[in-house]
């Protein structure tokens, strides 16, 4: 009885029952009270068939009237005086007098339940009603019990046979009903799903909706876009896989190809023209830092970022090195970069990391202010907290789009310009989730747009 249908026809021949069994006592006390009236009622015809007679009855015709009506005596009350009119000799003492002429239907039930568990058979009872058809004033007569328990135990366990039929047939249908339109119902979601789940990737495992039940076909629904975006997810972080080894190869040979290019910039420094040994430097920090993307794009191959390697990082100098590299970078650019860094801020963090999320964002604004065609600013500021630093990179560009706005920090669908992957921002935020912090897009709007890094302070960096 451990399955949905078990219980449910354990419960339905359960509840049955109970109703068969509130219908039984009322039925059972109806019986009695017909019982006895017509016990009444033959008695009134014997005592018409004495008072016919002019009382001369003879003790045999006594007796036969007697065992017809099924009582011992007949007492009528007619002109205000009571008669004995039939009667047999030696009749034990009444136990119980019950009286008919306007009983309640709590006490007719009580009676009839007190009757018929009641096991003295040689009980003898005394019935009061009216007789019919205005032939006295009251009927009493004696009589036996055991005959009246007898036909009641008779016509009840009539009753509860029928009772048992009648649960039975409606449990079975109910059974057949609710196993039609519920279990295979559910049964089905569920062998959809032990399908799907042994393989996933296949779109054709999908469950269709099927169910004519709400309740069920809303389960359906919802469980096929649940499988629908699963399988996209498990077909997109494939897609994802395969890129990664792509790029991990490509890194390999390019961060061979910039260990060349850095030898080369090596032999420049010496060169004696002083905008080259100006910039050199500069070019030797960018090779340092392309070479240290290689090698994060390898770890990135192999499934994940590497661990952050935290140090104390200066804030206003890191700021400051991204800002110039990228004013180099978009040399021609209308754009204004504001760097605004409480002085001597220090946070615990990597520095590669943290310069790859800033540059990241930076090159973001740069790019959505660019579309506009018009003169711009990008500001980043940085604080410190109770429990952490705050860096917010905002700007005055157009804002994001609607649809970099619904998948933001998704891969290949959050994309902040026409043409973008989307993969810097996955990149940046899983690199801050790597410092135990948070990116979020604070605003954005038709004023601007502004991203807030929370790098966490104390023992949690």
């Amino acid at each position: 009885m451990n399955t949905l249908s078990g219980r449910f026809l354990v419960l339905t021949i359960i509840f049955v029952m109970i109703a068969e069994i509130l219908i039984f006592v009322p039925s059972i006390a109806r019986f009695r009270e017909d019982y006895l009236l017509d016990r009444l009622e033959r008695a009134q015809i014997a005592s018409l068939a004495v008072l016919a007679g002019d009382g001369m009855v003879d003790e045999d015709l006594e007796a036969e009237l007697l065992e017809n009506a099924g009582v011992l005596n007949v007492v009528l009350l007619r002109d205000e005086v009571r008669q004995l009119m039939l009667s047999e000799a030696g009749i034990a003492p009444v136990s119980h007098s019950f009286d008919l002429r306007n009983p309640s239907a709590m006490q007719l039930m009580a009676d009839a339940i007190m009757r018929l568990f009641r096991r003295d058979d040689g009980e003898t009872i005394r019935v009061i009603g009216n007789p019919t058809r205005d032939a006295g004033l009251l009927i009493e007569v004696t009589m036996h019990a055991a005959p009246l328990r007898e036909a009641m135990i008779d016509y009840g366990l009539r009753i509860l046979a029928l009772s048992a039929v009648i649960s039975i047939v409606t449990a079975a249908l109910l059974f057949l009903a609710v196993r039609r339109l519920m279990v295979l119902p559910i049964m089905r979601v569920v062998g959809a799903m032990m399908n799907y789940s042994q393989a996933p990737e296949d779109g054709r495992r999908i469950i269709d909706v099927r169910a004519n039940v709400r309740e069920l076909r809303e389960a359906e629904t919802a469980l096929q876009a649940m499988q629908t975006q699963l399988t996209s997810a498990l077909k997109q972080r494939e897609r994802l896989a395969k890129l990664g080894e792509a790029v991990a190869k490509i890194s390999h040979d390019l961060r061979n190809i910039l260990n060349v290019a850095t030898l080369m910039a090596d032999r420049i420094e010496t060169s004696e023209d002083p905008a080259v040994r100006r910039t050199t430097p500069r070019l030797l920090s960018s090779l340092s830092r392309a070479v240290s993307l290689c090698e994060s794009a390898l770890a990135f191959g192999r499934a994940e970022e590497p661990p952050p390697r935290l140090t104390h990082v200066d804030l206003g100098d890191l700021v400051c090195d991204v800002v110039e590299n990228e004013r180099i970078a978009a040399d021609g650019a209308d754009v204004d970069y504001i760097s605004d860094v409480e002085p001597g801020l220090v946070a615990r963090a990597d520095p590669e990391q943290l310069y790859r999320v800033l540059a990241n964002l930076i090159r973001n604004a740069r790019q959505a202010i660019a579309t506009t065609g018009q003169a711009g600013k990008v500001t980043v500021t940085a604080s410190s907290g109770e429990d952490c630093w705050l860096i917010r990179v905002s700007d005055d560009g157009p804002g994001l789009p609607k649809k970099a706005m619904d998948h933001l920090f998704q891969p290949f669908q959050g994309g902040t310009r026409k043409g973008g992957s989307g993969l810097g921002l996955v990149i940046a935020a899983e690199l801050v989730r790597g410092h135990g912090g948070t990116l979020d897009l604070e605003k954005s709007g038709p004023e601007g747009t502004v991203f807030t890094i929370r790098l966490p302070a104390g023992a949690a960096a």
